[in-house]
This record gives C-alpha cells, structure tokens and sequence, in this order.
C-alpha cells in the first residue's frame, strides 16, 4: 500500500521524535486525527511518565495524555530504542536547534536525528522537521544525510518542512487550531505531507517550498523580537521624562488600523524569539549581508535583564541599602505568565547579575517549584521555590514574570519594595511598597 493510501485512510503510523512542548501536543493531534502515534525521545523519564498517562508539561494538563493510554491504546506507544522507527511510516522531528557560544545554529541535535533516521529509512517513508532553523536547512542539512541511506528522495522517501508554531499558555488557539505552514522538498511532497497534516490540524496552509516555510517560520519571529525591542527602547527614553510607557501603548492601541499592542518586559524567554532571528542573520553573512535592524533589535531585547539589575540597584541605594547583603524575591521564574517554561528566561539572568552583585537571591514561582537543568545556567539547578510571604522580609522585589495567580494587592500590602518590570501593579492597591517601574 502507498503512502498516500496510508495517509488517506489514516492507517499510517505517524513517530515524533522529540516529546516536549511542541512534539506532545502534536502527538495528542495526530492521534485524536485517528493516526497509529508513536512517541520517541531519550529522556527515560518523560517516557516513563506518558506509560503512566502523566503529562509533565503541567499547562496542558493530564488530560493529554490519559485518553491516549486509556481509549484506543493500541494507537499509541512510546520508546526510546531507535529500531522501533521502523515501524513509523511519517518521521516528524520535535527537536531543540540552539545557539551556539558565538550565536551560530547548532545543528547537532537535528543532524544526530536525521542519522539516527537514516539507519532505519526504508521505501516509501516521509520525514518532516518542525524545529525551527535558518533557510536551507531542510535541503541542505537533512537531505544529504538521509541520502547516505541510499535512498532518492522524491523517488524512496519524501521530506518537508512544516514549522512548529505553538506558544505555551495560550488559551485561544493550541496546535489543533493554528495554521500549520507546509513546504515540501518538491510539489508531490509538499501536497502528500499537507494532507497528512490535515488529519491534526484544522487549517493547512501549503507553501511553494520547505526554504519559503523555514523563511516564514523566522518572519513571524523577527517580527515580533522587533517589536518588543521597539517598546523596551520606549520604555528606556519614557521613564526619564516621568511617561508610563503602558499608558503610552494603551493610548496608541486605540487605533484600529495600523498598530498592534507590544509590551516591554525584563528581557526575551522563550525557545523562539530570543533566538530566531540569529539564524537569519547567521545565514545572511554567507550572503555577505548585514541584518543590522535584526541584529539591534537583539542587542536592545538582550540587555534589558541588566537594565532592571542597575534600576534595582538605584532603587535599594535610594532606600540607603548596598545591593550586597541584600535579600531580593524574584517573582516569576518562567518566561512568560501562567506556564511552567523557563527555557531562555530573563528571570535566571536577574538571578546570576543580583548574585555576582553580593546580593542573596530567592524566586516564588507557583508553575516551577524547582528549577530544572538548563544548559546556560547550570549553577541555578535545584534552586526552590519559597513562600510569596518570603516578599516581607526582601529588601526587594523583582516582577519578572506576571503570573495571574498571584495576589499583587496582599504583595503591595506586605513588601517594602517592587520594582514591576510588566506593569503588574498598575490599578492595583499599592499598600506600602514603594513602586519602581523597570
């Protein structure tokens, strides 16, 4: 039976290979699409875990794993043992693509993969990367690799493009209702893998070319980062002149037309935005092309968890306190509000800039109760989670993530002082506390 037979009466058998905030959530699609799923990674743990019907992305809740392990369980499986691809017949890579030391794109982790692929590629066999990387990636990175397998593709085995586009506590959308971008390494590939997407995703968009969604997929990003980059700079000139850079963008987001609400914060988290647009701007030099706008924006976003270090600084001097011997309350360790995702927080660099300070730092965070391993913070592991009441005894505290379960009324009731790094005490009784915006 062909592929494209497999696909339409969903019979084939769809492995993501990498189960973490993107391959999960894809895996629970493909599934309830009425596809055979398996589930691949390393991590021994997560594995474990999903044979339990346990979900350790907390944000989504159990609920994404039970039914798979409970309903029609012969559909749904999980393995480590690379042997068990095999049996897939669609191959979707989930897997991280970082920066390296000088920002360049490490490749690693996607080349590991397509090795591991290609030991098991057989006839017939579709693979897909959804990680997000610089243009050409697909092309130029994967297809030599899977080729070594002696397989043709567009003859024994197709590869596209498809990028992930998920954004972790989300409540309007998830990875069923967002578009998904699809571009194959030829036409005949990129309708193939478009209908297979379709049996998870409510909408697909099909693209010319894997090169047009991987260019796509950094669009959106860069985009974004430029925007952002555009408010902290706002927000760096507004506070001088005694303006509230919130007010401002409430003010400008009355327009209909022509204008779309970003928000400043301490600095970019997050797997994507932080680190997208280096990729282009990394592919760029081998065309010998500067991307000095890109690569602004990335200078402003990243020196902003200084920028609230030096404000809280400022702020205890004028209290007649040394940052040394200090006791500072980060509050919020993630990323962003509401989830459990601490990948590229400003919050560990808020951490690491207080302590080289002399500074005795602490984090309440209600969605990380630990700090988990992370590959540029390595001294933060193990690091717990105290008590928010922790705020009355601080010399200060930092805002860094705005999370909607926290009760800013009791913090401007109990603490000395806050420096509000997202605006989260605006229309909120201030008790007490002295308020700086940062």
């Amino acid at each position: 039976m062909s592929l494209n037979q497999k696909i339409q009466d969903r019979s084939a058998r769809v492995a993501i290979l990498g189960l973490g905030y993107v391959g999960l959530p894809l895996l629970r699609a493909f599934w309830e699409g009425g596809h055979p799923v398996l589930g691949f990674d390393v991590d021994e743990a997560k594995l474990e875990k999903l044979r339990k019907g346990e979900n350790y992305l907390k944000h989504l809740g159990d609920e994404l794993v039970r039914p798979m392990i409970e309903g029609d369980s012969d559909r749904f499986s999980v393995s480590g043992d690379s042997q068990d691809l095999v049996s897939a017949d669609v191959l979707i890579l989930c897997v991280p693509a970082p920066l390296g030391e000088h920002n360049e794109p490490d490749m690693s982790f996607i080349e590991r993969t397509c090795e591991t692929i290609a030991a098991i590629l057989r006839p017939g066999k579709m693979v897909s990367l959804e990680s997000t990387t610089y243009p050409g990636t697909t092309r130029g990175v994967m297809l030599p690799i899977l080729e070594k397998s002696g397989l043709k593709v567009g003859e024994d085995f197709f590869l596209a493009y498809s990028p992930e586009r998920e954004d972790p506590g989300r409540k309007d959308h998830n990875t069923k209702t967002i578009p998904k971008l699809v571009g194959g390494l030829d036409p005949a590939t990129g309708e193939l893998a478009a209908e297979l997407y379709r049996h998870a995703v409510t909408e697909v968009v099909l693209v010319d070319s894997a090169e047009i969604a991987e260019s796509a997929k950094l669009l959106e990003n860069i985009y974004r980062s430029v925007n952002i980059a555009l408010v902290n700079e706002l927000k760096l000139i507004l506070d001088p002149m005694g303006i509230d850079v919130w007010k401002v963008i409430e003010a400008a987001a009355t327009k209909p037309f022509g204008f779309q609400a970003f928000w400043p914060g301490p600095g970019l988290g997050g797997h994507c935005i932080p680190i997208d647009p280096f990729y282009l701007t990394w592919k760029a030099k081998e065309h010998g092309y500067n991307t000095r706008f890109i690569e602004l924006a990335g200078e402003i976003n990243t020196a902003m968890p200084a920028h609230v270090v030096r404000k809280t600084q400022d702020a205890l001097n004028d209290d007649g306190k040394a940052v040394k011997g200090s006791k500072i309350l980060i509050l919020g360790l993630a990323y962003k509000p509401d989830v459990d995702d601490v990948r590229e927080t400003p919050s560990a660099h808020l951490i690491e800039g207080l302590r080289k300070l002399g500074a005795e730092v602490d984090y309440h965070d209600p969605h990380c109760p630990g700090v988990p391993p992370m590959r540029e913070h390595p001294e933060l592991a193990g690091m717990k989670s105290v008590q928010l009441s922790q705020a009355a005894d601080s010399d200060a505290v930092i805002i860094a993530t705005n999370h909607c379960s926290i009760d800013y009324e009791k913090l401007g009731q109990i603490a000395q002082l806050i420096i509000d790094t997202r605006g989260a005490m605006r229309g909120v009784s201030q008790g007490n506390a002295r308020i700086v915006k940062a």
